[in-house]
């Protein structure tokens, strides 16, 4: 009887434990939003979205910003899904048990994922800009310096390495998560492993690999970093009509009015307008997430 009191006790006292540390992170993100809300809802008008900035960042808008952040974010996915999504495929699909290379890429992919941010930015900067782009530029004969420099390119390039790592294991798991029996019975009526792959598992995965892409967009539209030295701009009214050229970019914007201003306070409405839209839009892309997953194991259960 006593041992079972304690163990409620413990138990209870953990739950408890538990239960207010996550109120607590509640209450810190209800804090953040509030702040960010209060300052920045009275700002945002259609103006301020459609219009670049003026008066040395002092007034105007963030279109650019805006434009540049949704540019990055498009070359982003369509350079880290195809990459990502056959790794996984691979992974899963072909690569034999007990394979070496499969285990190497599984731990490269672990390893990826624990690199701090700024480390990509300065991987992209030795690697794409210089490698890569210089290379470019002595192979087509360029005098000056066309690709061997920051651009919206190399900078999508280098959040796609990123983001690598989210976009392999989710859809990884989405793969894992079709029913064994879809392929056996597709390879008994005669299809082959391919066909199975292309009209039975990727369509059952597609679910999920979607909520990869999502996620990995949501992570790259926030990220500053590795962008600092890869291609976003300080101030840039026209926008990137080319590979090679420099953009702004929501995050790196707020980074410049909370830091480079000259008039803190004068800026401070345009800083929390800004920041406003960029959680608006990290929130919508984290709200697809969920809504595609919950889909995805509705789908799942029904299957089962």
């Amino acid at each position: 009887m006593k041992q079972h009191t304690f163990r409620r006790l413990v138990g209870g006292a953990l739950t408890s434990l538990t239960g207010f540390a996550a109120l607590l992170i509640v209450a810190m993100l209800a804090i953040i939003l509030f702040d960010v809300v209060r300052g920045g809802i009275g700002h945002v008008s259609w103006s301020f979205l459609t219009e670049p900035p003026s008066d040395g960042m002092m007034a105007g808008g963030i279109f650019p910003a805006l434009y540049g952040t949704a540019a990055l974010t498009l070359l982003m996915t369509l350079a880290v899904m195809p990459v990502g999504v056959l790794t996984a495929v691979y992974l899963h699909e072909y690569a034999p048990p007990g394979s070496r290379l499969a285990a190497a890429v599984r731990i490269a992919v672990v390893n990826l994922a624990g690199v701090p941010s700024i480390v990509f930015g300065l991987f992209g900067l030795g690697f794409f800009i210089h490698f890569v782009g210089g290379s470019l530029d002595k192979l087509l004969g360029y005098q000056e310096l066309n690709w061997g420099q920051p651009g919206i390119l190399w900078a999508s390039l280098t959040l796609a390495v990123l983001t690598l790592p989210v976009v392999i294991v989710s859809t990884e798991e989405a793969l894992r998560a079709v029913p064994m029996d879809h392929r056996t019975a597709s390879l008994a009526l005669g299809a082959t492993k391919s066909q199975t792959l292309a009209r039975v598992v990727l369509p059952g995965a597609l679910p999920g690999i979607l909520t990869g892409a999502v996620l990995a967009v949501s992570r790259g539209a926030g990220e500053v970093a590795p962008i600092l030295f890869t291609g976003a701009a300080y101030f840039l009214p026209d926008l990137p009509d080319k590979l090679n050229s420099q953009f702004m970019h929501l995050g790196y914007h707020t980074y410049v009015l909370a830091t480079q201003s000259p008039d803190v306070e004068a800026t401070r409405p345009l800083l929390y307008a800004t920041v406003l839209v960029l959680l608006a839009l990290t929130f919508v892309l984290n709200l697809v997430a969920v809504l595609i997953r919950a889909r995805t194991r509705r789908r799942a259960s029904g299957a089962h």
